[in-house]
Order: structure tokens, then sequence, then C-alpha cells
């Protein structure tokens, strides 16, 4: 036998061997991952403790103290915004809401890990990131009231409009990644000019089309993107185990890019992990896939009831990961806060509640042909011809023996 028919024969013998490998790998059984498993990225126990982790411990080491307590302030004061939006759609005042309960440190650590000049395309509960980039939370309010369809301005933000389509925006991340890529905004060096997008969605978007195709896109294009997956653990009604077979974050692999898990209620390895995937993308090394293992401590949305299906020993296990808990556990410990923080932090949160309920309560309702403004850039033929029908037919109630 010839040499180049024995390397062709031993070439294709480990082909062979490694196309089993893969298989056995992607048939195996699924593990049992209820705390993450051990490929979880986690900085902070659930109890508070420092774990080292050789691969991100670079990411936190230079956060300062203030950095650290100034996590905490935010997770504490968006979890009171979240609880009077709640709040005040139970008393009528919001049409809906969408809770964060329970996922504020993915939120937080992922938007703290954002700089300046890159830009988020949010799902619709998204408001510790909103946060995060500045936006008014009554901005927030104005939208499920009603009276406005987000109003703050993305491009002055870098955060995009909520997105109520399961997924889509996923596909406007990823187009927008691939729009500064050609503008010569990747990979150049300068800290200041390199940027990157993230795309969050959850793991019932997972399934959603539009996301798989922005993966192939973000992938073939090598386009600066981070798809964080904030993993709740329940698509509304539905649970993991009816969406997938593996863990979210290796199905990035399929898509040729890297995945990984983190501890969702862990802010310092959100925030590490996060800003390790944005670094990879501003420096032109492509997408990466964030899965955030986190838990939805409430219901789906204020027209939801989970108590219909899940039980309530699930809720309790995850109290015990709150994020809050977590961090303030550390800080304590660590003697790198005291008493008198903690308290000016709930008094703060007291006082943030009340102009967020007081703004709200205040916000004026749009006038009803003001749904006809800003449909398109320029005026329309059409919009204004619709615009002048309406006001006719609203006017008609107002006079004398109208209907």
């Amino acid at each position: 036998m010839s040499d180049n028919a024995v390397a062709g024969a031993t070439n294709v013998e480990q082909s062979a061997e490694h196309e089993e490998e893969v298989l056995a790998e992607l048939t195996a059984p699924v593990p049992e991952v209820g705390d993450g498993g051990p490929e979880m990225v986690q900085l902070l126990t659930p109890e508070g403790q420092r774990v080292e982790n050789t691969e991100y411990d670079e990411y936190v080491k230079d956060l300062t103290d203030e950095d650290l307590r100034g996590f905490y302030r935010d997770l504490v004061l968006i979890r009171r915004v979240d609880a009077e939006a709640t709040a005040l759609q139970r008393q009528g005042e919001l049409g809906i809401w969408a809770s964060l309960l329970g996922q504020e440190a993915a939120q937080v650590g992922s938007g703290r890990a954002m700089r300046p000049q890159d830009y988020a395309f949010p799902t619709y509960r998204e408001h510790g990131v909103a946060w995060c980039r500045g936006v008014n939370p009554l901005n927030l309010l104005g939208l499920f009231r009603g009276v406005n369809h987000g109003g703050w301005d993305p491009n002055e933000k870098n955060f995009h409009l909520y997105t109520i389509v399961i997924g889509a925006q996923t596909l406007h991340a990823t187009g927008y990644a691939m729009g500064i890529q050609r503008d010569g905004d990747v990979g150049t060096g300068d800290a200041d000019r390199d940027a990157a997008v993230i795309a969050y969605f959850g793991d019932g978007a997972s399934a959603q089309g539009d996301v798989n195709e922005a993966f192939v896109y973000a992938a073939v294009n090598n386009a600066p993107v981070v798809f964080f997956c904030q993993n709740n653990q329940w698509a509304i009604s539905e649970p993991n185990e009816r969406q997938t077979r593996i863990p979210l974050y290796q199905r990035a692999r399929g898509f040729g890019f890297p995945g990984v898990r983190v501890d969702g209620n862990d802010v310092l390895a959100v925030y590490a992990v996060a800003k390790q995937a944005l670094d990879a993308a501003r420096t032109g090394q492509g997408p990466t896939f964030v899965e955030a293992y986190t838990y939805r401590m409430g219901a789906h949305t204020t027209s939801d009831d989970p108590t219909k299906y899940r039980v309530s020993a699930e809720v309790e296990v995850w109290k015990h990961r709150d994020p809050i808990e977590r961090l303030k556990a550390y800080l304590v410990h660590e003697k790198k806060a005291d008493h008198d923080f903690f308290d000016a932090i709930d008094a703060e949160a007291d006082q943030l509640a009340a102009e967020v309920r007081e703004g709200c309560l205040s916000m004026p309702d749009p006038t009803p042909d003001s749904m006809f403004d800003h449909i398109y850039v320029e005026e329309h033929p059409v919009v204004e011809a619709e615009r002048k029908e309406f006001a006719a037919y609203h006017a008609g109630f107002s006079e004398e023996g109208g209907h």
C-alpha cells in the first residue's frame, strides 16, 4: 500500500472516531442542572462567599468598593421600581407590567459591563438594563400605561425601544452589529471607538425562528454581537425541558461561536462574563452566546398566574439564591458596607418609589389623534387622510345631535 493510501485510511479512521465522539456527546442524557451545573460560571455563592475563577477573576479585579456598593444600589432601586409598577398595575394605573423580580443581577451585571458606545436591544422586561443606560423609569411606565411608545431617544441612550414581538430584536441587533462592523468601529484598538451590541431574550425566545436566523447571520458575518439569554426557567408556562434537550448555551456550538453559562443571580459573575463577551465582540472576535441561569420569581406578566403551572417549593428554593441578599452578605462579610449604607439605600428606594407613583399618576393622557403621529418620518398622504377622517368622526360626538 502506498504512503498516500495509508495516510488516507488513517484520516478516514480518525474522522470516523471524531464523529462517533461528537455523536455520543450530543445524544448523551441531559444532566441534572437544577443548580446550573458544574460548567456554570460563579464568583459569589448564594451565601455570598467569593469563589476564585482563573478565567474571570481578571474582569472584576479592578472593581472598587464603591463599584460594588453601586451594584447593590442598582439592584435595590430597580427592584423597588418593579414592585411599585406591579402595584400600580394592580390598582388599574397600568395596562400590564412584565416584572423582572429575581433577574436583577442578570440585567445590572450585563448593563454595567457595557461601554457608552455599545448598543442594547431589549425585550420588554429589561428594566434593569434601562436603568443602567440612564432611561428614566417613568418612560417605562408610560409605555405600559399607554401614553407613549417608550418615551426615550434610543440613539441618546444607546438602548433600543422595547420589543414586544418575541425574538425579533435579535435580528435588529445583528443587523446593527453588522453596520458597526462595516462602519469600521470594530477592532481598531481605540477603546472609545470600538463598539459592540448586546441582544436580550429569554429561554422561550431561543426556540423562535428569528433568534436562530440571527445566530446564522451573526456567525457567518462574525458580527460584534452578544446574545444574552436570561434563562428564567419558564417560557410563560412552559418549562425548560419542553424547549431543549441540552443546556441552552451549548446551542451556540452548532452555529459556530462560543457559548457560556453564568449564574444569573450573581452580579459579579454576570459582569465578568458579559465584559469578556463584549470585549471579544469589540476586538473582532465575533458573537458569543451568554446564558444567564436565573429564575422568574413572579408571574410572566401581571396577566399571568404562575400557581397554575409550577409548585411553590420550586420558588422557595430560588428564594435562597436571591441576587440582592447574596451581594449584601458579601459586602457585610468583607466589611465593604455598613448598616448606615444599607439604611440609606432603603431610604433612597422609598423616595424613588414615591416619585415613580406620583409621576405615573400625573401623566397626561394622549390626544386621540396622536395615534397617527410618528408613523413615518415624513408626512404620508394616506396617514393624513385617515387622520382627517378620524378627526371628523370624533368631532361628531361633541356636536349637538351627534352619536
